[in-house]
């Protein structure tokens, strides 16, 4: 297994978001990634993982709507064996149910809550390619708490 460079860039940015509570150090450091890489033409697994991190330190819910979408189509075109090569320990299956929740997330909170209960259930559908591990307990969790809060709206 080779060290996929740009992979390792990314997860930089996601450490200044999530370890460093830095968003906007990391929004900068994955605009120029995201530049780098030739954007939505680049290679499908950075341009998922990419737009999935990108979307997560948007101000705008509108915007973080846009990237969750690149990183849904994004995956579209992706391989089990493109990831394998890559050392993500995952299918591209166990991809899809963050990716919805993501979507749902977004739709529930600009109020679109059909499209958020078609995201839900899409998500849903896919939890059996999660596996028993910390990610598949963190998308469940996620999973749990977008069912709870449509219910409530």
């Amino acid at each position: 297994m080779t060290v996929d460079d740009t992979l390792a860039r990314i997860n930089e940015g996601v450490q200044l978001h999530h370890g460093q509570g830095r968003p906007e150090a990391a929004r900068d450091l994955f605009a120029q990634i995201w530049d780098e890489i030739g954007g939505e033409r680049g290679d499908p697994l950075h341009v998922c993982v990419l737009a999935h991190s990108m979307a997560d330190v948007q101000e705008d819910v509108q915007q973080e709507l846009v990237w969750d979408q690149r990183a849904l189509a994004a995956a579209d075109l992706l391989t089990d064996d493109r990831v394998a090569r890559a050392g993500v320990p995952m299918s591209v299956a166990a991809l899809y149910p963050s990716l919805h929740l993501n979507l749902g997330e977004c739709y529930r909170r600009l109020g679109d809550l059909d499209r958020a209960h078609e995201c839900l259930q899409r998500a849903q559908a896919g939890i059996g390619a999660l596996g028993d591990d910390d990610y598949g307990k963190l998308i469940r969790g996620g999973l749990s708490r977008l069912t709870q809060q449509l219910a409530h709206e």
